[in-house]
């Protein structure tokens, strides 16, 4: 979404206090284990949906933009259980402000990626704002992946092979263009204007089926309030008919669910994953059941979607699954929950300098969170009961710290807050930071210390916490009101980071992150 459009978005956003699915108690997965799920299908933030199926296995692919490795690809045999399969772009070389070298891409980066599957190769298609389009390619959903730049991005595109061996991709905002491609994915013409928006404004996040006789733009007018509809044609270049297929304005779990994919089960059986704007923890992917109807893929049921639903029929009964969160840091690898906030300095940061702990070295001079390199992020995932926070819980070796030092635990997003500790002379200090300002500060005795943070969706709020012995823990400043602000346009993110106000140098050592 273009900068100077997303931020119209804002009234819708700002106002985003979506609860969490208030079900089936303490739990981080939709499967309800009676046959039943319960959305959203992800409670954390995996926006942007498109969801291809190969053989009997379905794979997704989210927007993750700034966050490397990124580009996350998921897969799942029953469209409600999903595992990491990968990340497709370890690191983002395109340009100083992956590095955070004077600029930074907050709100920008990867989003809004087209995944297909075609002649034993899987293909990832997408824009940035800045550096224009690029594609994916693989053998293997698991990769390794090539990335290459591409002469021409298309906005929100959505990549199509045509029976007859021809390329396509539609894209564009509040005007769908249709665009013929080369087999290197250049364009082989000019952009071809198929339909212009007349609901509102905002038509985007186009993908293209051809289903029988008809091409389909299955679109979405975003933001809050979304609104999905498909367009049809026997013409890929139209004239298109457009219908909404849902525009669900009840508060819940689906108001206002929009932009994703239809997906094909089995001759009889159709879904689509879309998304909800779910409040300060992100956009949670949602799964509908799909009902043809004159030959239009009507989304959920009496017009709105669904929250708890019978599984799909895939034919087969496969085992609950709970994508990971918490991390020992026994790997000699990082788990693919991770992501580093903008490219990270490899050289800076290990799983095997300490077994079993994260060193996170200090890198470049800075003076405040935004700005420093190695900050380690992941999602933070919601509970389904929505009355219940997330606790957030890492213990921090602190010795190897120098002067100027801050390293802690951070809930990032604008505003952002965290608590931490600071090497002031030679004394260290426990602060709580909200919003760039410090709240409080206590003398921190000993070089070991935990320190948690209390996450709710509901109530919009992070408390930060420390602890010397695991048992009690005490509060330390105030609440974070955490928001959705479109100048960085992710969730809000549990972080591990380690920066240096006056001096490289230092390190630190995480045990452990714990969400539960």
């Amino acid at each position: 979404m273009k900068k100077n459009i997303v931020y119209k978005r804002i009234c819708f956003l700002g106002a985003a206090l979506l609860f969490c699915a208030s079900t089936f108690g303490q739990k981080f997965h939709s499967d309800n284990g009676d046959g039943t799920y319960t959305n959203p299908i992800i409670a954390a933030d995996f926006p942007d949906p498109d969801v291809i199926r190969v053989g009997d296995t379905y794979y997704m692919v989210t927007t993750t933009m700034f966050i490397f490795p990124g580009v996350t690809v998921l897969k799942s045999h029953d469209l409600v259980n999903w595992e990491y399969c990968s990340n497709a772009v370890p690191r983002f070389d395109y340009g100083k402000c992956y590095d955070l070298e004077g600029c930074n891409r907050y709100g920008h980066g990867q989003w809004a990626t087209s995944m297909k599957y075609h002649n034993g190769k899987f293909y990832l298609l997408f824009i940035t704002l800045n550096e224009g389009g690029f594609i994916c390619s693989a053998d293997k959903a698991e990769g390794p992946w090539k990335i290459r730049h591409l002469s021409k991005g298309f906005y929100d595109p959505g990549l199509f092979f045509d029976t007859d061996g021809k390329i396509y991709v539609a894209h564009g905002y509040g005007k769908i263009y249709i665009t013929a491609l080369n087999k290197d994915f250049s364009p082989a013409g000019n952009d071809s204007l198929v339909y212009t928006g007349d609901i509102r404004g905002g038509l985007e996040g186009t993908h293209v089926y051809k289903i029988g006789d008809f091409y389909y733009l299955y679109s979405t007018y975003g933001g809050r309030d979304g609104i999905q509809v498909a367009l049809r044609s026997k013409d890929i270049y139209g004239p298109y008919t457009e219908k909404v297929v849902i525009s669900d304005k009840v508060k819940g779990a689906t108001f206002g669910v929009h932009q994703g994919a239809l997906i094909q089960v089995n001759k009889d059986e159709w879904w689509t994953m879309l998304f909800v704007d779910s409040g300060p923890l992100g956009r949670f992917p949602s799964l509908q059941p799909v009902t043809w109807i004159d030959g239009w893929p009507i989304v959920g049921n009496d017009g709105h979607g669904v929250i708890t639903y019978k599984k799909p029929n895939v034919g087969a009964k496969y085992p609950v699954t709970t994508l990971p969160t918490s991390d020992k840091f026994d790997s000699k690898v990082l788990g693919m929950q991770w992501g580093w906030n903008h490219n990270p300095d490899t050289a800076k940061w290990s799983l095997t300098e300490r077994h079993g702990y994260l060193r996170l070295k200090t890198v470049r001079v800075c003076d405040s969170l935004p700005k420093a390199v190695n900050t380690l992020t992941q999602r933070i995932f919601c509970k389904y009961d929505g009355t219940k926070p997330t606790y957030c819980t890492t213990k921090l070796d602190v010795r190897n710290m120098k002067d100027g030092d801050i390293a802690g635990l951070a809930v990032f997003q604008m505003p952002y807050g965290y608590i931490g500790v600071r090497v002031s002379g030679n004394q260290k200090y426990l602060i709580m930071v909200n919003d760039g300002e410090v709240i409080d500060s206590v003398l921190l005795k000993g070089d070991i210390v935990r320190l948690r943070t209390i996450v709710s969706n509901t109530k919009s709020t992070a408390d930060f916490e420390y602890s010397f012995d695991h048992v009690k823990f005490t509060k330390l400043g105030n609440a974070l009101n955490m928001k959705f602000n479109l100048k960085i346009f992710t969730g809000n993110k549990v972080c591990l980071f380690n920066y240096p106000t006056k001096q490289p140098g230092g390190y630190v050592d995480f045990d452990e992150l714990i969400m539960n």
